[in-house]
């Protein structure tokens, strides 16, 4: 394992800004929304920002974080790991999803620190873990790279936390005996149909509801990425606007209306999918990772926690995910959406503590 200190050379800065000064705007018809993406007048504040934008402070300050980088299953894996000041802290492993980065845990780290020695791997494929260079990364796989991560770091038993991409992580993970407990933020085969649900239950009638807006007008970006993820690779390693477009929908679409992700968090997160060029092996998860996604998956036995944004992207309903998971608790949250760490970083950390310490 060796540190690792982000330095971007100033060449790609330079390119980046070109590129955005160079931008060729695409016509919009009269009455496009969100419906159409990113309406063309949001995205063109936002590349101003981006221009705007000072990398190399918000770089000093990512740096202050204590990074590594090591290699498992011939690929480099780079994390964060901040140790508690509490020596008998119980270990906690926090991963990520899509289209996000390990940074997205940044406002929790602090706070979270105080009780918990924290790991924080970037997925391979993501971010500063860099492109993978071969086919074959699945769930299963990524969660045994992370599991000889917490090995070599001397961690025999400890605790797990994810979201998207990083919850179906966390829950394979969960199948593993040094894991003591999970904690989750979304289980998505624990969702209802139309036939499954009690239409008499709002949370069951809103989780067919988010299904069906999901699969009938959200549902582009899967089939893309699930069917041509080179395709989306080519265009966004290409354009900056094309990549901040895309992850500006999700954070949009999936967001808490009235808390929404910060600027500043949006900006970072565009910027390490830029300069890392992760677009593509990000987006072959969808085609290779995420398998499983929504069937029914093994029973396990590990304590399950889950806590349930109001404007997340679906909703699980509990009897649903107690036919293949312990549930010790379900936390109804008043507020946030599908990226909660980075909308709501503050409930987060509370209900972590709660699920964890009590």
């Amino acid at each position: 394992m060796k540190p690792f200190e982000i330095a971007i050379p100033q060449s790609d800065i330079d390119d980046l800004h070109r590129r955005l000064d160079q931008t060729r705007w695409p016509s919009e018809p009269a009455g496009a929304s969100w419906a159409q993406g990113t309406p063309r007048q949001r995205l063109r504040e936002l590349v101003a920002r981006w221009r705007d934008f000072d990398w190399r402070e918000r770089e000093r300050r990512l740096n202050k974080i204590p990074q590594f980088v090591t290699e498992i299953d011939g690929t480099p894996l780079h994390f964060l790991h901040v140790r508690s000041p509490n020596a008998n802290a119980e270990p906690l492993l926090l991963t990520h999803g899509w289209p996000t980065t390990c940074f997205a845990f940044e406002e929790m780290i602090e706070p979270l620190s105080r009780d918990f020695h924290l790991v924080i791997p970037s997925v391979p494929g993501f971010g500063f873990s860099g492109p993978t260079t071969e086919l074959g990364w699945t769930i299963p796989r990524v969660a045994g790279v992370v599991a000889e991560l917490m090995r070599r770091l001397g961690y025999d038993r400890y605790l797990a936390h994810g979201y998207d991409f990083g919850a179906m992580l966390t829950r394979q993970l969960g199948m593993r005996d040094e894991v003591k407990a999970i904690h989750v933020n979304q289980i998505f085969s624990a969702g209802v149909t139309q036939e499954t649900a009690d239409m008499t239950v709002d949370a069951e009638r809103r989780s067919v509801e988010k299904a069906y807006r999901y699969e009938f007008e959200q549902f582009g970006y899967v089939s893309m990425q699930s069917t041509r993820p080179q395709s989306v690779a080519h265009a966004l390693t290409d354009s900056p606007v094309a990549q901040l477009e895309w992850i500006e929908w999700a954070f949009h679409t999936w967001s808490d209306p009235e808390i929404g992700v910060p600027l500043d968090a949006l900006l970072t997160n565009a910027s390490i999918f830029w300069f890392t060029r992760t677009a593509g092996s990000s987006a072959r998860y969808y085609q290779e990772g995420d398998e499983t996604w929504g069937e029914l998956e093994p029973m396990s036995a590990t304590p399950t926690s889950v806590a349930v944004f109001p404007h997340d992207v679906g909703v699980p309903i509990r009897r649903m995910a107690e036919r293949n998971h312990t549930i010790v608790r379900w936390t109804e949250m008043p507020r946030g959406g599908h990226f909660a760490a980075l909308e709501v970083p503050e409930l987060m950390v509370a209900e972590l503590r709660e699920a964890f310490l009590l």
